[in-house]
């Protein structure tokens, strides 16, 4: 049973989609947080821009929310260049992106999210374009087809993905930069929640984002979004003027609590401490338990969790930890085939 999980890292919505990019930061050096990524992206456009050459074929890897998106358009703007933006899934055929490619010019920027769901015919149309700026394409069928051999300028080809392990490991080497984003501190989030909060024309003080950045997983689109409920709720309920009683007040009615969980987490880790006696059980049983798709608990409801520690993924299954348990208020089976595999 899927739902919509105001924690989730995926847009909710394409009118979420128009306030991001609202949000969005326009250099390096507006963009907060990865400090290490963005210093290496900083040495490898300034290496580029002093050659006058395209910058290397780039991957951004990591769960969702974290400004894989948003580093690509800094790039294309770091290098004056356009950005041509379109996803895996998207291109089912080679004269979709014939049709993009062919309009690329010198330094330009072709964006593939999710590009680990390019199908296998669009990959191998790829190759040839990212190592010798060429294309191969056929032209009508059996014996009347022909191969034209379609020369390109040098772009740069960007691709994001949440799931660098089903990428082939013949696209992944054509990558020459590869950056992993990771979860950000609740510090740099508070930073992102008070300059959107400008940007909103939003009265926050410094107190009310940190209470806000605490739930936000880790990931700055959560605390945009949780940064717009509380938002709403202080215009409703208050005065406009965001405190941190209402931003309490807000995301506990919400469901989001002290850290960042919401039902569907407590309820996952509630069910291998309670039905599983803290596991471990296989992910299978869990989605089959919980009525949800396993995609969902792999992509959407791990991570975080895995992240802060709250459950471990071992050879026979997940398992809930003494912290997790703790949190929730419940009590955690102590036997000792258990505590071998924590």
């Amino acid at each position: 049973m899927s739902r919509e999980r105001i924690v989730t890292g995926e847009p909710i919505g394409p009118e979420e989609e128009s306030l991001q990019t609202s949000l969005r930061p326009q250099s390096l050096d507006e963009y907060v947080g990865q400090n290490e990524l963005r210093e290496k992206l900083k040495v490898a456009l300034k290496a580029a821009g002093g050659r006058d050459e395209a910058m290397e074929h780039t991957l951004f890897y990591g769960p969702p929310g974290l400004g894989k998106t948003t580093l690509a358009h800094i790039i294309a703007k770091e290098m004056g260049s356009n950005i041509y933006v379109t996803s895996g899934p998207a291109l089912q055929r080679s004269g979709d992106l014939m049709g993009i490619m062919t309009n690329l010019n010198d330094k330009d920027i072709l964006f593939i999210d999710e590009i680990h769901r390019l199908s296998p015919v669009i990959e191998e149309f790829l190759y040839p374009a990212m190592e010798d700026f060429k294309v191969d394409f056929v032209v009508d069928k059996g014996a009347f087809a022909k191969v034209i051999n379609v020369p390109l300028k040098q772009f740069t080809l960007i691709g994001a993905t949440t799931r660098a392990g089903m990428l082939s490991a013949p696209l992944r080497d054509r990558f020459g930069l590869f950056y992993h984003l990771d979860f950000y501190p609740p510090e740099d989030l508070a930073k992102i929640i008070l300059r959107s909060a400008s940007i909103f024309e939003t009265e926050i003080d410094t107190e009310s984002a940190a209470i806000i950045s605490q739930r936000s997983r880790g990931t700055p689109r959560i605390a945009n979004r949780l940064l717009r409920r509380v938002r709403d709720y202080a215009e409703v309920k208050g005065d406009g003027k965001i405190s941190t009683e209402l931003s309490e007040k807000a995301l506990d009615a919400e469901g989001i609590d002290s850290v960042g969980l919401d039902d569907l987490d407590r309820k996952m880790i509630k069910i291998i401490i309670d039905y599983y006696k803290g596991g471990p059980v296989g992910i299978e049983a869990l989605g089959a338990t919980l009525n949800e798709e396993i995609d969902t608990l792999v992509d959407m409801v791990e991570p975080y969790l895995l992240k802060i520690g709250f459950i471990q993924r071992t050879k026979r299954g997940r398992m809930a930890s003494a912290e997790a348990a703790k949190h929730l208020g419940l009590k955690l089976a102590s036997d000792s085939n258990q505590q071998q595999l924590l």
